[in-house]
């Protein structure tokens, strides 16, 4: 008759092994110790129970431990189970020392063919690690698998950029298993910048495999890459991380409380961004860097190191580009982000001429723009406003029609505020660079001050020279001005019809001017009213 168990083993609480005494103790160099220190303590023998939390893998990994010690110390080993196996048997003391070709041992061995396993198997292996993820990570094995991925994808890497556009393309979707002979062989062709960058318009074929994994397991895979934080310059893994962490803010709940998980990661693809540079990517893709690493908290310094880089290029943006979001900062936009880039922009051009105004004007066009696209955010505040745009200098501007305009639309959306506030926001304003008819518009605006519509009025007389000139003798014709300027008589007739055209337009200017001083006295007459009180009296049209 078969002796009873006399062994109970609880593990996690959730499940009791009864087993024999033993049979268990004769692999088990753990249980073995507390078993004889339990005797020599005087305990019963049919008191004997243990039990153990948090075991590896819970009671499946018991279970494996059990079917090995029952089976002469044999089973089968495979790579869906060598890992659990080799944590239980670390965990249970299964070593040479206790039984020779023990549990330990024989994991051991498996695990040294390793580097000949298949990527989906590695992969798997990878995986299966998650249920007893500290186990795995304190025993080494998460260093020794991870180690193997980081060898397919540096050989990956060197064969996607070393490759052609159209042989990378259609080797983009296969395993490493069906290109197993180009794995680690080298092209002698040279990497272009036009190749990186068609490398990087396109994923290479273990992006999703990846993808699934978590970000700690990936942030110890690019550790071993030797790609890591500042130390990474590899492009094909930068794409990937940001492939990763789009993916993650769409498919996985990231906030405060976990961000600090992928910080790390988006540290790292922003270094491999800055260490490529313009030279790969564009604004518009900058910006979309940008977006991306933005969630995750990036560091001061690499925050404006990439500001730097897009800053440098900002000429190239678009309105969109610019629309980042703001939210977590109470406004729609990201003001404080234009700004600083705008500023970034002004430092690096500033101190040359000609190509450099274009692009100053060109950025001016687009601040404009911004300007008028941010102003009926209701959380706005004039100090911001003001920021962006007096954060390019005068000559980034033709025109302040675009301005004023910007103006009006934050006025019509703000309509509570102060007479005092009001005059202030104008202050940005450069008066003569206001058109006829933006100024015309202006001093008609109830919305703006009267103060700042004289000043506008004023500006605009000062701009004809010869009003005094016109109002005086306004039946002079200009077919009875006689130029001698030794031209022929082809060149004379030409200046003369010029000479006609702008005396007309100055005449007209003249007439608009005065019907607009007349609308403005009683449009000051009623706006005075509302005007604060001042110690001085009001200015008068001249």
């Amino acid at each position: 008759m078969p002796k009873p168990c006399d062994l109970q083993i609880n593990i996690d609480g959730q499940q009791i092994f009864l087993l024999k005494e033993k049979v268990i103790s004769k692999y088990c160099g753990g249980l073995k110790k507390i078993l004889n220190h339990r005797k020599r303590r005087g305990h019963v023998k049919q008191e004997l129970g243990i039990r153990i939390n948090d075991f590896p893998g819970g009671p499946e990994g018991f279970e494996l431990v059990s079917m090995f010690c029952y089976n002469n110390g044999k089973i089968q080993i495979t790579e869906a189970n060598v890992c659990l196996l080799h944590c239980c048997a670390v965990y249970l003391g299964m070593t040479e020392e206790v039984l020779s070709n023990n549990l330990l041992q024989q994991t051991e061995t498996f695990l040294q063919g390793i580097f000949n396993w298949k990527w989906s198997d590695t992969l798997m292996i990878l995986k299966s690690c998650e249920r007893f993820h500290a186990y795995a990570d304190g025993y080494g094995l998460l260093e020794k698998i991870i180690s193997v991925l980081a060898k397919f994808v540096q050989n990956s890497d060197s064969n996607l950029l070393m490759s052609s556009p159209s042989a990378s393309a259609s080797s983009s979707s296969s395993s490493p298993e069906t290109n197993s002979a180009k794995r680690f062989s080298f092209s002698s062709k040279k990497t272009t910048p036009e190749k990186i960058k068609s490398t990087l318009s396109r994923k290479a074929w273990w992006f999703d495999d990846l993808a699934t994994l978590p970000p700690n397991i990936i942030e110890k895979l690019v550790q071993a890459t030797g790609a890591y934080k500042a130390d990474n310059k590899d492009l094909v893994l930068t794409r990937f991380l940001l492939h990763y962490l789009k993916l993650a803010t769409q498919t996985r709940v990231v906030n405060c409380s976990n961000n600090s998980e992928y910080a790390a990661l988006a540290e790292t693809a922003t270094y491999g961004v800055i260490s490529v540079g313009k030279k790969t990517f564009s604004c518009r893709g900058l910006f979309w860097v940008l977006r991306i690493v933005s969630k995750f908290g990036l560091g001061r310094d690499v925050r404006t190191e990439l500001e730097k880089l897009i800053g440098g290029v900002i000429e190239q943006a678009t309105l969109d580009d610019l629309l980042v979001s703001g939210h977590d900062m109470g406004v729609y936009y990201d003001i404080n982000l234009v700004i600083r880039l705008v500023r970034v922009f002004v430092d690096m051009n500033g101190s040359d001429e000609g190509m450099c105004l274009q692009k100053l004007k060109r950025v001016g066009r687009l601040i404009d723009k911004y300007l008028r696209e941010i102003s009926p955010d209701q959380n706005l505040k004039i100090s911001k406003f003001l920021g962006v745009a007096e954060c390019l200098p005068d000559s980034a501007r033709d025109c302040y029609d675009g301005v004023y305009k910007a103006i009006d639309i934050y006025l019509q959306s703000h309509p509570i505020i102060t007479f005092e506030e009001r005059s202030r926001l104008c202050r940005c304003l450069n008066y003569t660079k206001l058109t006829f008819e933006a100024s015309k518009d202006l001093a008609k605006n109830p919305r703006i001050p009267p103060r700042v519509a004289m000043q506008a009025l004023i500006s605009q007389q000062s701009k004809v020279p010869t009003i005094d000139y016109v109002t005086e003798s306004p039946r002079v014709k200009p077919s009875q001005l006689v130029l001698y300027n030794g031209k022929t008589r082809n060149s004379f007739t030409k200046e003369k019809k010029e000479m006609e055209l702008n005396i007309d337009k100055m005449q007209w200017g003249v007439i608009e001017l005065a019907k607009l001083h007349k609308e403005m006295n009683g449009h000051v007459s009623k706006l005075i009213l509302l005007d604060p009180p001042r110690t001085s009296s009001s200015p008068r049209f001249c």
